[in-house]
Formats: C-alpha cells, sequence, structure tokens
C-alpha cells in the first residue's frame, strides 16, 4: 500500500498548533509580577540605571546600570569577581525600564526556541526562566575583572539579555544597553532628574566661570573621547571588550 505524502500545508499547520501550545504554556507559567516600589528598591525584570560620582558629573549619559529578578531585587556588575545582590552600587535607581518576559525565549529544548538563534542561543547558555538566565549570567561573571572601560556594568547586563535572547536578539553589548535605558527608561520621580543632571550643570558653570569657554570645549572632547572609545570599541574591537 503505497504511503500518502503529507501536504506541506498540513505540516505547517501541525507546527503552527505545536508552537502556539508551547507559547500558551510559556505565558502560562510567567506568574504575575509584584508592582514596582521605588522606595523598596524593587523593580521586578527591570533594567535600572543610576548617575556614576566623577564620571557622571562631566559626561551625564554615563552611568552604572543593573537588571532585576523577578522578586524585583536588582543585579549588577560593580566590582571583580563580585554581583551585587539588592544593594544597587552607586546609589538609589533614577532610570528604569520593566522589560516584557514574552519578548524572551525560554526553550525547554532544543527545538523550543521561539527566537531564531536555536543552535547558537543554546550553546551560549538558554534557560527556561528569567531568573535562571540572570543566575548564569551571574556565575559567568564571578570570574570577570571589572574594567569602566571593557567590561563593566553594561557588559553584566548585555550577557543576561543575550541569554534571555531579549527582542529575539543576541547582540546586546554595552552601547545598546545604554541606548534602550537612555531613551526608552522612565525617571523614577523628579529628584532623579535633579540628581543625574545638577553636578554636570554645577560643574559646567564653574569651569565656564574659573576658565571660560576652553573648558566647555575640553568637556566637550573629553565626552566625545568616551563615546568615540564606547562606539569604535563595541562595532570595530569587539575583541577588547567583554560579555
Amino acid at each position: 500500500m503505497p504511503h500518502r505524502k503529507t501536504p506541506i500545508m498540513e505540516l505547517k499547520a501541525a507546527y503552527d498548533i505545536e508552537h502556539m501550545s508551547y507559547m500558551q504554556k510559556i505565558q502560562h507559567e510567567l506568574w504575575p509580577l509584584e508592582p514596582i516600589d521605588s522606595k523598596k528598591a524593587k523593580f521586578p525584570c527591570c533594567l535600572v540605571w543610576t548617575p556614576l560620582p566623577v564620571v557622571s558629573w562631566l559626561a551625564p549619559f554615563i552611568g552604572h546600570v543593573g537588571i532585576c529578578r523577578e522578586d524585583g531585587a536588582i543585579l549588577d556588575f560593580s566590582g571583580s569577581n563580585f554581583i551585587n545582590v539588592d544593594n544597587f552600587a552607586f546609589g538609589a535607581v533614577a532610570r528604569y525600564l520593566q522589560l516584557d518576559r514574552e519578548q524572551c525565549c525560554f526553550p525547554p529544548n532544543l527545538a523550543g526556541h521561539t527566537c531564531n538563534h536555536g543552535y547558537r542561543h543554546t550553546e551560549f547558555g538558554a534557560s527556561m526562566t528569567w531568573d535562571d538566565a540572570l543566575g548564569s549570567s551571574i556565575r559567568h561573571f564571578e570570574h570577570k575583572s571589572y574594567n569602566l572601560f571593557t567590561c563593566n556594568s553594561h557588559s553584566f547586563v548585555a550577557n543576561c539579555l543575550n541569554r534571555l535572547c531579549y527582542d529575539g536578539s543576541m547582540s546586546w553589548n554595552m552601547v545598546s544597553v545604554a541606548v534602550l535605558v537612555l531613551f526608552k527608561g522612565q525617571w523614577v520621580d523628579g529628584f532623579s532628574i535633579l540628581k543625574s543632571f545638577l553636578p554636570f550643570v554645577m560643574v559646567v558653570s564653574f569651569g565656564i566661570f574659573m576658565v571660560g569657554w576652553p573648558f566647555l570645549i575640553g568637556l566637550l572632547s573629553f565626552s566625545s573621547l568616551l563615546l568615540g572609545w564606547f562606539l569604535l570599541g563595541t562595532y570595530c574591537f569587539k575583541s577588547l571588550f567583554e560579555y
């Protein structure tokens, strides 16, 4: 008796049904998060940002970032072989951005990837939950040396986002993390805006008063050099940076 060939449309329909069933299962397992509570420093599944002392006074776009567990505890890479847990370095959170867990890939097996990077994602370190992915990044960075210019808090967050395959991407880096927080993040309150920009305004005002406009030119040159370093290092000299 000849075997009947399965039409391509039937195979596609079966795949769509299986994919939908898997997505429904994942969504069912994503239990509701607690509300954000800035007073208790609880930011479930958020990226968080705060200005750095001295550095942010000269270049306010530079800061310190962290990523939060599902219970809201902040994790941040703030020193060699050390990850802060629920004790954000350099002060209270100034900006935050809550991420959508449904935009992450949590495969139960190689065939269960919802992203387009199945083998690469598995090899890099796929996880079945948000907190598992962050835990893997913690173990990875417990053996990393901190360096403001090549391996910093942005590197840790980028590593976490790559393990999550957030937004279907495994190309997260220092620059993309900074852009995401700075352009999509929201301020905690008015005081957060003040503490982020007031030191910069005071430094600029004092510098112009004491030195004149050459100070402003020097400050712009410093900011341009910093920005140029991170852009060139991220996209042209990738081997210099660690993730």
